[in-house]
C-alpha cells in the first residue's frame, strides 16, 4: 500500500504556495585573512516555507537533501529570505533552474541589499525580507527542514501581490 510519486506530486500541486528566495553567503575560506577571497552568494527558490512560531519568531524552510543550499546552511547558520512579489517571477525561475549557471552570475543584474544581521542578499522589491539564524534542522525523507530564528523583518515594497505557485506554475492572485 502506498502512494506513487506521481500521485503525491499531483495532489500536492493543488496546494497553492507562496514563493520565496532563500539566500546565504558562503563564509570566506580564511576568516583570519582580510585578503582571502570572499565567499560566493547562493540563492534558491522555495515554496515550502512557513511561519512556525511568534514567540520566539521562527520560520521553516524545506531544502532538498544534498542541495547546495542544504550543504551551505549546514555550515553557515545565517541566511535570508525574500518573499517575492508577482512581478518577480523571473527571479523565481532563474534560481529554480536545473543545470543553472553559477550563483554569482544569477545575482549579477538583480537589485539587492546585504542584510545587516546575516550578510545574505535580500532582493529589492520583495514584499518582505527576513534574516534568520538556524536554530534546528530535522531530516525528513529526502529533505532537511531548517528552522530559523528571525533576526530581522522588513517590508521593502508594498506594491503588488504575492507570487504564488499552483499546479506546477507561477501564478498571480486574482
Amino acid at each position: 500500500m502506498g502512494v506513487s510519486n506521481e500521485q503525491f506530486r499531483a495532489a500536492m500541486s493543488r496546494l497553492a504556495a507562496g514563493v520565496v528566495l532563500v539566500t546565504a553567503c558562503e563564509p570566506s575560506l580564511d576568516a583570519d585573512d582580510p585578503h582571502a577571497p570572499v565567499g560566493e552568494d547562493v540563492g534558491m527558490t522555495a515554496t515550502a516555507f512557513l511561519s512556525v512560531s511568534l514567540d520566539p519568531p521562527l520560520v521553516l524552510v524545506s531544502l532538498r537533501e544534498g542541495s547546495r543550499m542544504d550543504d551551505l546552511l549546514a555550515e553557515q547558520p545565517l541566511w535570508g529570505v525574500s518573499v517575492l512579489a508577482e512581478s518577480q517571477r523571473h527571479i523565481a525561475g532563474r534560481f529554480a533552474m536545473k543545470g543553472r549557471i553559477s550563483d554569482r552570475l544569477l545575482f549579477e543584474d538583480i537589485s539587492y541589499v546585504r542584510g545587516d544581521a546575516s550578510g545574505a542578499p535580500l532582493i529589492g522589491g520583495a514584499l518582505a525580507t527576513l534574516e534568520c539564524r538556524t536554530e534546528q534542522t530535522v531530516t525528513a525523507g529526502d529533505h532537511t527542514l531548517v528552522i530559523g530564528r528571525v533576526l530581522s523583518a522588513d517590508l521593502p515594497s508594498a506594491d503588488g501581490g504575492p507570487l504564488t505557485y499552483f499546479k506546477g506554475k507561477y501564478r498571480q492572485l486574482g
